[in-house]
Parts: C-alpha cells; structure tokens; sequence
C-alpha cells in the first residue's frame, strides 16, 4: 500500500513539474545557445547575440536561423524598436 502511495505522489510531483516553465538560469543557457547558433552569419555577432538574449528572455523562443522562419516565434517577429523596424535580429 505505501509503495502505491508513493508511487502516486511521485507522478503526481512529475506531471506538476512538467507544467513549470523553465528555471532563468536553464532559459540563459538556451538563449545563449540558440542566439549563438542564429547569429553565425551575422555581420555583427556580438551585436545580434546580445540583442537576440533580450528578445529571447522577453519571448522565450528564438526562430532558427537568420533570416528566416520568424513565424515559428510571433513574440520575437513583433517587437519594433521605435522607429518601426525589428528590434530582434
């Protein structure tokens, strides 16, 4: 009887922690290795990966390459800076 108590508790914490969004450290890490990967070919690396961290934090997802397949990520395809351009590389 205890083991099917235990057992219980056990999947019911790992379906609970499977709902959580990730810790802002892991997300950090994801960042930096998504936006590393994005801004290879970028004339200005240094600039787009800072620039693509923000956005990732703020969107928590970064479309997969450069120039294309914003779609996959709406948050990080709408965001203007003031002037009405891309503020996410």
């Amino acid at each position: 009887m205890k083991n099917i108590l235990f057992i219980g508790v056990l999947l019911s914490f790992l379906l609970a922690t499977s709902f959580l969004q990730p810790s802002m450290a892991n997300m950090q890490v994801y960042c930096k290795n998504k936006c590393k990967g994005r801004c290879l070919k970028s004339r200005y690396p240094d600039k787009c990966i800072k620039y693509c961290e923000i956005c990732c934090e703020e969107c928590k997802c970064v479309p997969i390459n450069m120039y294309d397949n914003k779609h996959e990520c709406p948050c990080y395809k709408d965001k203007k800076n003031n002037k009405g351009k891309s503020r996410c590389p």
